[in-house]
């Protein structure tokens, strides 16, 4: 018939881009996932790309489309986990800062976005494998610590006030605030099957004590 095609089959339609897209990203989230996973059972160490793809469902070479090496994955990993909740730090809504509302809305943070969820297995990986691997310290440092303990020390400057000495160390060391987090994830990992603990309820008396330095009426 005129106009007909004999000898072959109609070409395959392809997907439109946004559907590619999705699908790209939805592989590369299930690799980060079973990555995790993989990191938190073996360590950063025994881990192998090969056990990491088939957990993810996917082939060998598919990992090294996303990720150059293990390190990389790794990498992306803590960036993706933990980047978004260091940017809301960064980036704090302007405004009058108090330091009881600081430390209140800093202790929901962590128990919200990552003492609830699978974020805290990362910081017990980097906690894990940070001494034995400095790579992996130093580009947690660069990409978390680094940028976390400024922007908390800039809102403790617009929360504290000027010539409260307790404030000023507060704000020298902004590592007093996280102490109760890390102790948290720790504990968590180690005895959280024997008696767990109440991150929220430690942070909370933390920050009362905090807060009593702070308020207490200097002579």
């Amino acid at each position: 018939m005129p106009g007909s095609r004999s000898g072959g089959s109609a070409a395959k339609p392809r997907k439109p881009p946004r559907a590619r897209e999705e699908k790209s990203a939805a592989r590369r989230d299930a690799i980060l996932a079973a990555a995790l996973d993989e990191f938190a059972a073996s360590g950063f160490a025994a881990t192998r790309i090969d056990d990491v793809a088939r957990r993810a469902g996917v082939a060998k070479g598919t990992i090294y489309l996303y990720f150059r090496d293990k390190e990389a994955l790794f990498q992306e990993l803590v960036r993706s986990a933990l980047s978004p909740i260091v940017a809301v730090l960064e980036h704090p809504p302007a405004g009058e800062v108090t330091p009881r509302g600081l430390l209140g809305v800093l202790v929901q943070t962590f128990v919200r976005e990552i003492y609830g969820t699978r974020r805290k297995d990362v910081i017990r990986l980097v906690l894990s494998e940070g001494p034995r691997f400095p790579g992996v310290a130093e580009f947690y440092y660069r990409e978390v610590v680094g940028r976390a303990l400024p922007a908390v020390r800039e809102l403790l400057r617009r929360a504290v006030e000027p010539g409260n000495s307790a404030g000023e160390a507060l704000v020298r060391y902004p590592q007093l605030i996280v102490a109760p987090a890390l102790v948290a994830v720790i504990w968590e990992a180690l005895f959280g099957r024997f008696e767990p603990l109440d991150a929220e309820g430690l942070m909370h008396a933390h920050c009362e004590l905090l807060l009593g330095a702070l308020e207490r009426r200097e002579p």
